[in-house]
């Protein structure tokens, strides 16, 4: 199968999966949707909410110092490594206590790692926070059609050998988002995007489905179960997040 095949080509919302399936459809369309439920681009739409410009960065190592040092920008630690001093990390709950970071880098192998990937193609982070308000903001713009498709990532998390582990938040999150397009004039969903969509749609408490998930198990188990919490704040985010000179900032 050709390239062409694997673009979702013709269709104007378009549904995949992680850094692969995000390189693939962005040359094929006009904006690509991130959704990393938990928790990249929750903590987005908590830090730019809250006026944060953030830099996505794909690792967690020296480099991320470097990188912060020359954007001049406070940097997120891990969850278990925040400190009084360093209190920004990629918990949401933690960014919402956290004093205002005017410019954060934010790293996340997941969500961070498909944005640097993208190539350029316009970048928008949704959620489960904000996805009406992405529906809204993509449908806005024209965006939506074949003629001006959608690309929709659900970022995924990854098993310990490195391979993608398609995330059932994700899978949610991605179809708030298609499901908020289409409600606003998106046309001609792939069966991908429908099926994404009517995952979102068929869910009875999307809060209580993506609590009882594994990766939101793995987290309450680990002692966040905030930063879930914060997650399933459905729609309760009207700013949407674009990446822009490199920093997602809330869209105008």
């Amino acid at each position: 199968m050709g390239r062409e095949d694997f673009s979702q080509a013709g269709y104007g919302v378009r549904f995949e999966w992680g850094t692969a399936g995000a390189k693939r459809l962005a040359p094929a369309v006009s904006c690509l949707v991130i959704v990393d439920v938990l928790s990249f681009t929750t903590s987005v739409s908590v830090a730019v909410e809250s006026g944060s410009r953030v830099f996505p960065y794909p690792w967690r190592d020296e480099s991320a110092t470097a990188f912060a040092r020359q954007m001049d920008a406070r940097l997120a630690v891990g969850r278990r490594a925040v400190t009084e001093a360093s209190p920004w990390s990629l918990s949401p709950a933690a960014l919402r206590r956290a004093p205002l970071a005017p410019r954060l880098v934010l790293p996340s192998p997941n969500g961070s790692a498909i944005a640097a990937s993208a190539g350029g193609a316009d970048i928008a982070a949704g959620s489960l926070r904000n996805a009406t308000a992405v529906g809204r903001w993509l449908a806005d713009r024209g965006h939506g059609t074949p003629e001006h498709p959608v690309g929709v990532i659900a970022a995924g998390e990854r098993w310990p050998d490195g391979t993608l582990r398609p995330a059932l938040e994700d899978l949610l999150g991605a179809g708030a988002v298609i499901t908020a397009l289409r409600d606003r004039g998106g046309t001609e969903l792939s069966p991908e995007a429908t099926s994404a969509a009517s995952a979102f749609v068929a869910a009875v408490d999307v809060g209580d489905a993506v609590a009882s998930c594994s990766s939101g198990r793995e987290l309450a188990d680990g002692g966040y179960a905030e930063d879930v919490a914060i997650a399933t704040e459905l729609d309760a985010c009207a700013v949407v997040p674009v990446l822009t000179h490199g920093a997602f900032v809330a869209a105008e």
